[in-house]
This record gives structure tokens, C-alpha cells and sequence, in this order.
């Protein structure tokens, strides 16, 4: 085959496999669903993903009929599209080729940003999407910033194992300091690592992992805003279809659009995607015995619409007035008061870098797959992560420049199945 790689171009694709293989740090600690290429290709390569299923139960006493207390069971999903599609692409002359081969350097830089990639959009998925939000005031330094984060997990009933937090490396810093500094007896391994590589570990139950990048929060605006909540912004009905012209479709309850105001101006005005805030009155509730925790329930702006409304995550499901089956199995709030004129809190107060942490089912990646011919003139060489996620590398001569174009591929999705059970730690507030 004249396109053909040679041996050292084999042992190049190699390396590139496993340093791609080890630099995918954050994806490694998400869930991973297989897609198959030929359906994901007929639904335009999106596939409907579930919710976690939550059950309710009630009294009963042997020797009573229960026939009236059977209920429809409400399975919710979420889209989950391959909308990922990066490449790499180089070009080495015949004179480049004599050594960059030789030296294993080829496709080096290629790798890591393919690897960069997919970590960073497993990053913004968690950064952007999780409505757990903990705002500290002062910076981060000590064992109770991320204890706030296992207490609000806890508190709303998400399972407490496979949780991690990605902290910039300020932050990070900061808590390791407080380590090194609070439990300083040398020949303590937690206060040596700590000291001497600025390592944290685990803390309070979470996995901890250092950013060398962090997506940023600027300041909320300090305008007055208000909800009404008591009419139907609180009484959102999780639907798993609705009808349509050509029949049921999916729907996706994970966003809500509420309407709000403002004593003057525009109410929406300087409100930014990703903000964070609560409603007074609104508490959140323990997603099992739907239980108030007496704390306020955190949301998350997703988008602006209009000068009056919002889509905000997760829908406000108070379950008030005769409830559906769907609503008391999703109940995630307590409507403790209403108000026609309910104060809308925001707690990024300051610019800050965004601290995810999550739960591991919450955010899944779906790798995916090209179709590249092997035989139309082009090399073509894959092969697949210990996660599923495929490297397509194909090389080109071009006679006329003596010059071999590669280039280097990967398709994949990522998407938060669940934003109740991921969040986001943020310090100056």
C-alpha cells in the first residue's frame, strides 16, 4: 500500500495511545457508555440517556387491599449527543522526517491536546451543569470547605462513594497548606505529601485532583430580583414524553424557564449563564424520604430568553395542591413560605475559579467512532483507551510537495445525566 506506516510510525501511534491513555485525568472518573456506531448514526447521533429512578412506599397492613396505591412510575431521560469531534493535524517535509521519527517526537503535542480536550469538556459539563453550589466566603484552606460539600451531597440523599472534587491549583494549594501546616510531624505521610508535593488525597470523602486550568465565575450583578412562588413556577410536573405532530417525544426535565422581576430595569439584565442563587423559601429536600433539609435549594442560570425569564436547572418540583406521580417522585424542594415577591439570592458574589466535584454516575462520556475507509489511498491506523475512547490516525504523501500530512481523531460526548448529584466550591464570596 503506498501510504503504508512504517515501523517507526507504529511505535510513534503507540506511544501517542498510551501518554493519551494516562493524560486523561478527569474522564477517568466519570461513567462510561458504549455507543454503537450504526444507531448513534440513524438518530443523528443522539441517544436518550436515564434519570435516576426514585421510587415513594407507604403504610399498608396485611389483610388490606393496596389496589388503590399502585402508581405510574415516571422514568425520566436526558439527551446525550456526540457532539464532540476534534483533530490534531500536522504536516512533516521529507527533510523533517529524518529526524522527528527517529527522535519520537511525532504527534507528541497532538496527544496532549486531544487529551486536553476531552478533560476540559468533562470540566465544563460539571462546572456549568451541577446545581450542588457551596460558596465560602474566605479562600480555600482547610478540611471544612470540602466538608460543606459532602454535608450538601449528603443532606439531598446522593450515595456517598465514587465522589471527586477538581480544584484549581490555587485552591488546591490552599488546602494543602492547611495540611502541612495543621498536622506539621514530619514522618506523618498525609503532612509529608502534602509539604513536600502540595499533594491533598482524599478529604471528606471525596477524591481530590489539582487543575492546571479552572473555568471562571464573574461577579453577579447586585440588582434586586424577585420570583413569584406562588403560583406554577414552584409546581414543575416531570413529564417522561410529551405529544407532538408526529407523536410522543422525549422531554428532558432537567431545566425549567421562570419568569422574574425587578424593582427597576430590566429584570434579566447582567444576569450570566452559570450564575449561582437561591429563592427565599425554597428549601431543598433529601431526594429519598423528601425530607427538608432547612437549607435553601441552589440553582444554576442555563440560559437567558427574554427580558423577563430565564431557564434555569434543576426545575423547582414542590409537589404543592394535589400532586401527580410524577411530582411526588421527584419532589426536590419544600416551599417553606411563598411570596409573590420572593428575593432571588445570588452567591457568586466576587469573580471566582469554579470547583467542581461530582458524583460519578452524574456525567458520562460516550466515545465514539469514525467509519474511515482503509482503502482509499490514505494509511489509516486505531485502536481504543482502556475507556472506550477511539484514536483514528491516518497519514498522507503528497508527491508534489514531498511532504506527509497526518492527522489525528477522536469523537465523543459527554453529559450530565443527573445535576442534583454534581456541583460546583467556590471561594471569595
Amino acid at each position: 500500500m503506498p501510504n503504508a506506516f512504517s515501523k517507526e510510525e507504529i511505535v510513534a501511534f503507540e506511544n501517542i495511545l498510551e501518554g493519551f491513555q494516562d493524560a486523561l485525568v478527569l474522564s477517568r472518573n466519570v461513567s462510561v457508555y458504549a455507543t454503537d456506531a450504526a444507531t448513534m448514526e440513524r438518530a443523528r447521533d443522539t441517544i436518550w440517556r436515564p434519570m435516576p429512578y426514585i421510587a415513594q412506599s407507604f403504610d399498608s397492613t396485611v389483610g388490606t387491599s393496596i389496589s388503590s396505591s399502585y402508581e405510574d412510575m415516571t422514568q425520566l431521560s436526558v439527551p446525550s449527543t456526540l457532539g464532540f469531534s476534534k483533530t490534531s493535524a500536522w504536516k512533516l517535509n521529507a527533510k523533517e522526517l529524518r529526524d522527528a521519527l527517529q527522535e519520537g517526537r511525532l504527534g507528541d503535542a497532538a496527544k496532549q491536546k486531544l487529551a486536553s480536550d476531552i478533560n476540559r469538556s468533562v470540566l465544563n459539563v460539571a462546572s456549568n451543569q451541577g446545581t450542588l453550589v457551596v460558596a465560602v466566603a474566605g479562600a480555600a484552606g482547610d478540611y471544612d470547605d470540602v466538608a460543606l460539600c459532602d454535608a450538601i451531597m449528603n443532606e439531598q440523599g446522593v450515595q456517598d462513594y465514587d465522589r471527586y472534587l477538581a480544584l484549581s491549583t490555587r485552591d488546591y494549594n490552599g488546602l494543602a497548606g492547611n495540611l502541612a501546616v495543621a498536622t506539621r510531624s514530619f514522618g506523618n505521610a498525609k503532612s509529608d505529601r502534602a509539604y513536600e508535593r502540595s499533594y491533598v488525597g482524599m478529604v471528606a470523602g471525596f477524591e481530590t485532583y489539582k487543575m492546571d486550568y479552572a473555568n471562571r465565575l464573574l461577579a453577579a450583578t447586585t440588582i434586586a430580583r424577585t420570583i413569584n412562588t406562588t403560583g406554577a413556577q414552584v409546581r414543575f410536573v416531570p413529564a417522561a414524553t410529551s405529544n407532538s405532530v408526529g407523536g410522543k417525544i422525549n422531554v428532558d426535565n432537567r431545566y425549567q424557564t421562570v419568569t422574574i422581576a425587578a424593582a427597576s430595569g430590566t429584570a434579566t439584565d447582567g444576569i450570566r449563564v452559570g450564575d449561582c442563587f437561591t429563592i427565599a423559601g425554597i428549601e431543598a429536600v433529601h431526594q429519598i424520604t423528601k425530607q427538608s433539609t432547612g437549607q435553601l435549594k441552589t440553582f444554576r442560570v442555563i440560559s437567558i430568553d427574554s427580558s423577563t425569564t430565564m431557564t434555569i436547572s434543576p426545575p423547582i418540583i414542590g409537589a404543592n395542591s394535589s400532586p401527580t406521580d410524577a411530582e411526588l417522585q421527584y419532589k426536590n424542594v419544600e416551599v417553606a413560605s411563598t411570596s409573590s415577591t420572593a428575593s432571588i439570592n445570588f452567591l457568586n458574589d466576587n469573580a471566582c475559579n469554579v470547583n467542581p466535584f461530582w458524583f460519578k454516575d452524574s456525567i458520562e462520556l460516550l466515545p465514539g467512532r469514525y467509519a474511515v475507509p482503509t482503502d482509499s489511498g490514505a494509511a489509516v491506523m486505531r485502536a481504543s483507551t482502556d475507556q472506550g475512547i477511539e484514536l483514528v490516525m491516518q497519514k498522507f504523501y503528497d508527491i508534489d510537495t514531498m511532504t506527509i500530512k497526518y492527522r489525528l481523531d477522536t469523537l465523543y460526548g459527554v453529559v450530565c445525566t443527573a445535576p442534583e448529584m454534581c456541583g460546583v466550591l467556590i471561594f471569595g464570596q
